[in-house]
Order: structure tokens, then sequence, then C-alpha cells
């Protein structure tokens, strides 16, 4: 489908295993992907006061991900607007079929850095 609306493309910096430190936790090396028709919306003065309550964090933006992507968006470091931001929650994610656009997976971010 061609839609009039279109995104922006995104930075998400996708994270590998590279081994453990000496207390045996995971240490992760990230790797820059370059996602492509991204939506960026502000998020709604609602939204913030429910994710402050419910995870305690300030959601600034939330992103729309195209149909198809198949990356992991929770808890990553994204790069958009010339700034750092951090994923948090659960995406939400459609059923491809029953969104008429391109896009069916919700994430919130927050300010990073």
């Amino acid at each position: 489908m061609d839609s009039l609306i279109k995104g922006m493309t995104v930075r998400l910096y996708e994270r590998t295993q590279t081994g453990t430190d000496a207390f045996h936790a995971p240490v992760y090396t990230e790797t820059p992907v370059e996602v492509e028709n991204v939506l960026v919306a502000p998020t709604a003065a609602s939204d913030v006061v429910s994710d402050l309550q419910l995870y305690g964090k300030r959601a600034e933006y939330e992103l729309s991900i195209p149909k198809g992507d198949s990356h992991i968006w929770e808890d990553r470091r994204v790069e958009f607007f010339g700034r750092m931001w951090r994923t948090f929650g659960f995406s939400q994610l459609w059923q491809e079929e029953q969104v008429p656009l391109d896009w069916n997976r919700k994430v919130k971010v927050e300010r990073y850095g």
C-alpha cells in the first residue's frame, strides 16, 4: 500500500550479548540500524501521567513502527531529531490485516542522556 503519510528514518541500536562481566551479568554490544518510515508523534498529556504512575518514566514521543518490521523495540536506544532516546514498556502490536495504513506497532520513548 502506498500511503500519503510518510515517516522518517530512525536509528535503532540493536543489542547483541558478547559475554559476561566479573559478576556474571551479560555484556552487550550495540549496533546501529536504520529503520525507515517510522512515524514520530508527541505523547498525549494523559499518557504522560499514566506512564509516570505505571513505569516511573516520562514518555515524550510515541513511535509507530512500519508493518513487517522484525526488530526488537523494547528497552532499546533510538536516535532521531539529533537526540538519543530510550524505549520503555511493551510495544503495542496489531494484526497487519486489521490495520489499514503502513504501521501496526507503537512504542513509547523517553529522553536519554
